[in-house]
């Protein structure tokens, strides 16, 4: 039986403890912000992050891994023989699974390259599918049909308290910005096929809360949800309300509240959270 091991970067939220348990390896992304140059998660902490974008007057840009860290990387998990499963943020968003494939056409290691088509959770959902499921022996074939099966079944929805990132960015103008502040407007996206999509807009926390609930009520109401997190940035009073009104509405408790990496909070903006969770 081949052994397999799993590969993903900074970008899917894992905690430290799934890491060690699940013996993943984390590639990670740069951020690079007033002239200095930080790795995701191990330079910087999320918190410390926040405060240094707060004072900075551009928006700070991450850089994805070199192919040649993806192939150090591969050489190395895989000098015993195994089977790599290189699990990644969405192309749509980040060239992370680009470098990612263009290593494994430079190794003699076999090498599974994925688009998760998602961020957070959304990508950590597959690769602790995908880890658990090398644990007890699945074969690379099985793994991946599961890994598209959740991905079809993965919804994140996310909301957005600040335009600031987003005009910074030049995602936004700055009228347009100053009209949703004004007017208190908080846009609310979903992740499709990789790409964010404004779904609907809300006037206030309360009015996010309720439509991201009812979503999640939905959803629990037809299908068998198997797993649920929230991503947050210095949102966790927000963040904390919407599980309760789903622990309320459903009695689905297992929802995890996590920090997100500087790399996804470089964009949304402190304020932000996301409710990210998957189906059978």
């Amino acid at each position: 039986m081949q052994k397999i091991k799993i590969v993903t970067d900074s970008t899917a939220d894992l905690s430290e403890e799934i890491v060690r348990k699940y013996d993943i390896e984390v590639v990670p992304l740069t951020i690079s912000i007033d002239g200095e140059t930080f790795i995701d998660r191990v330079d910087i902490t999320p918190s410390e992050f926040i405060k240094k974008m707060e004072t900075s007057k551009e928006l700070p840009k991450s850089s994805q891994p070199s192919p040649g860290s993806f192939l150090e990387v591969y050489n190395r998990l895989g000098k015993d023989g195994s089977h790599i499963i290189s699990i990644h943020m969405t192309g749509g968003m980040s060239g992370t699974v680009r470098s990612a494939e263009s290593a494994a056409t430079m190794t003699d290691v076999k090498v599974t390259v994925l688009d998760s088509k998602f961020i957070s959770k959304g990508l950590a959902f597959q690769v602790i599918e995908a880890a658990q499921m090398a644990e007890k022996g699945h074969p690379v074939e099985e793994i991946m049909d599961r890994l598209e099966k959740i991905k079809e079944n993965t919804k994140l929805i996310i909301m957005v308290d600040t335009m600031e990132n987003l005009v910074k960015g030049g995602r936004v103008g700055k009228v347009n910005a100053f009209l949703g502040s004004l007017l208190n407007i908080k846009p609310i996206a979903s992740l499709v096929d990789g790409v964010l999509e404004p779904i609907t807009k809300a006037r206030s926390h309360n009015q996010v809360i309720k439509y991201m609930t009812k979503l999640f009520v939905e959803d629990f109401n037809t299908h068998h949800i198997i797993g649920a997190g929230i991503a947050q940035v210095e949102a966790i009073e927000a963040a904390s309300k919407v599980k309760e009104a789903i622990i309320k509405n459903t009695g689905f408790k297992d929802i995890s509240i996590d920090y997100t990496t500087p790399i996804i909070s470089t964009h949304t903006g402190k304020g932000a959270f996301a409710l990210i969770y998957y189906y059978e």
